[in-house]
């Protein structure tokens, strides 16, 4: 595994509706590798995670509200999917510029199923490679972006951006995040 000692990484949800396992999961990776993920939410407080968008899942704690963030403070992004979560986020203005800052600054972002519509809403798909949940794939290519259907994409260009379609290709997303973050 790729080494984060020191790094942070910024996992941005919203307060409720966020996919458990693709926020656990890399979360769990990211302390594996030596790495701090940071729950940061539109409110602090109670974030409602769930099991395939509709059985409740558990509860997290988000420690950081995003509106009182800045990029410059994490080494990466996670963009967990769910359909609600990046939803409702495309839909925070603090949120969205969160998401530009990273861009802007050529910090690793990785996106998984639903994730990247927070990347369309933030415009930074033009003319990026990547991956998603199938159904967004109109709203990439409308976006400027080039939509494959592959288990993990990633795209240097601008920016580093390590994008999945679903929870079962969690093990590359993970892989090729943690490699991307260790480089940051």
């Amino acid at each position: 595994m790729s080494e984060l000692q020191g790094k942070r990484i910024a996992f941005l949800v919203a307060n409720s509706g966020v996919e458990q396992v693709e926020l656990t999961t890399p979360w769990e990776a990211v302390e594996r590798a030596g790495g701090t993920p940071v729950l940061v939410a539109p409110e602090k407080g109670k974030v409602q995670a769930f099991n395939n968008d509709v059985e409740p899942g558990d509860t997290f704690e988000a420690t950081e509200a995003v509106h009182e963030l800045s990029s410059d403070a994490f080494d990466g992004l996670v963009l967990p999917g769910g359909t609600t979560n990046p939803d409702k986020l495309r839909m925070d203005a603090d949120a969205v510029h969160f998401v530009v800052g990273f861009a802007e600054t050529g910090k690793p972002i990785a996106a998984i199923c639903h994730g990247p519509w927070t990347l369309v809403e933030a415009n930074l798909v033009r003319d990026k490679a990547l991956t998603s949940w199938p159904s967004l794939q109109t709203d990439i290519r409308n976006a400027g972006g080039e939509w494959q259907d592959e288990e993990c994409v990633v795209d240097r260009e601008r920016f580093p951006l390590v994008t999945s379609r679903k929870p079962g290709d969690l093990n590359a997303f993970v892989e090729k995040a943690l490699a991307e973050f260790a480089g940051s």
